[in-house]
């Protein structure tokens, strides 16, 4: 329904705002204010601020990476280099140094106090060497061996000191002494020569295969009886 106010103008009741109205638009217009400020802070302060972390870390990781990647190249020499050091001990443990004998061996020879315990010399040294871990021998050491006295003691002298040296700790137990003596001019030093093979079989480097376990029985109670018993038909 349409109303019309036919008073003068001068009579008229002017309009005004209502109170709840305006303070609604002042609280509008204060939370806008309020949001627009956030926002703004949000998009200048808060970025400019994790820009600026962003950039300092930033600097940082660029100073690390090239030690990080130092350290991985480290890390994969030292694997490659502890898989040679493995490599090298499983052969060295499966290895004989025969510098290292042939210098024990000659201490032994050169331990005969000038023949009063043994005059030994050897020639012909041969050495065998086999992989196969099927025999408990891994080769032999063979050689001429020579006494240089008439008595054939010596002879046993020697092999008991062999025996005792650390040269035969790779190589098992040495034969009963053995040999044939051979008549030498008597101008000649020494005038009687014994000849006796020395041969050695080797210590197989291999390590011994664990024994397979047996079940074992189970353990029967305190006063169970163990024993079969007969059923009745």
């Amino acid at each position: 329904m349409i109303r019309i106010n036919l008073l003068p103008i001068e009579l008229r009741r002017k309009t005004r705002s209502s109170i709840k109205v305006l303070g609604l638009i002042a609280a509008g217009a204060s939370v806008n204010a309020l949001l627009v400020a956030w926002y703004g802070w949000l998009a200048f302060g808060v970025a400019n601020e994790v820009g600026s972390e962003h950039s300092v870390l930033q600097t940082e990781m660029d100073g690390l990476t090239p030690q990080v990647n130092y350290h991985k190249s480290l890390e994969g020499e030292k694997r490659r280099f502890s898989g040679r050091e493995q490599a090298l001990s499983s052969i060295t443990k499966t290895r004989i140094s025969w510098t290292k004998k042939i210098d024990e061996l000659v201490s032994v020879i050169n331990g005969g106090g000038d023949g009063q315990r043994h005059f030994v010399w050897l020639d012909g040294i041969n050495v065998t060497q086999t992989s196969e871990t099927k025999t408990k021998s891994a080769g032999t050491f063979k050689a001429g061996a020579h006494s240089g006295s008439s008595a054939f003691g010596q002879v046993a002298n020697f092999l008991e000191d062999l025996e005792k040296s650390p040269f035969v700790e790779d190589f098992m137990a040495p034969a009963p002494p053995e040999g044939s003596q051979t008549q030498v001019d008597e101008e000649l030093e020494p005038p009687v020569v014994w000849n006796f093979p020395l041969a050695l079989q080797l210590k197989s480097k291999e390590p011994p295969k664990p024994d397979p376990k047996k079940p074992t029985k189970p353990v029967a109670a305190a006063g169970e009886d163990t024993t079969a018993k007969e059923s009745n038909p």
